[in-house]
Order: C-alpha cells, then structure tokens, then sequence
C-alpha cells in the first residue's frame, strides 16, 4: 500500500480543498477521504461510495504529473496519517 496526500488550491466553495488516498499495488484507490474549507469530511472505499465522493476507475497518477499543475500540491504520508484522517472523516460521518 502507498498513501498520498494532495493539497488542491482553488476558490470554490463547494469542492474538496485535502484528498487522502490509499493506492493498491495496482495504483487503483482503495479508500479515500476528502476535506472541505469548512472542516466537513467524507470518505469512500470499495463497498461505500456517495454522489460527492468515491474511488477513481483509473489508476493513480504519478505525484509529479499532479503537483506539475500548479493548484495542486501531491506528497506521499505516512499509513499513520492517512488513518488518522480516516478516523476523523468516519467520526464526523
């Protein structure tokens, strides 16, 4: 397993501003948690999804190809910090 963390700066108030995601060997997600400006959390894995949030259908891209965007910031954590994010986004749901 890796866990990737990636930081999206926009003005939108609607869309997540923090992914955390869970990759595979394969680079395909395998859970997800997102955050919002105003602290709400949602979370998705294999067998939960919502219409805000799920898995991508395709693999992960490399974190150089999304950070080359300059709204996006994308760095590898911890499996520490993923399931603290985790833990937070399933406490709030």
């Amino acid at each position: 397993m890796r866990y990737v963390k990636v930081t999206w700066d926009h003005d939108f108030a609607d869309d997540p501003v923090l992914y955390l995601s869970e990759l595979g060997d394969d680079g395909y997600e395998t859970r997800k948690v997102q955050f919002y400006r105003d602290g709400q959390s949602e979370w998705a894995d294999e067998g939960f999804e919502t219409a805000t949030v799920g898995l991508s259908e395709i693999p992960f891209p490399p974190l150089e190809e999304i950070s080359s965007q300059p709204e996006f910031t994308a760095k590898v954590i911890t499996p520490e910090e993923f399931e603290s994010a985790w833990n937070e986004a399933h406490a709030n749901s």
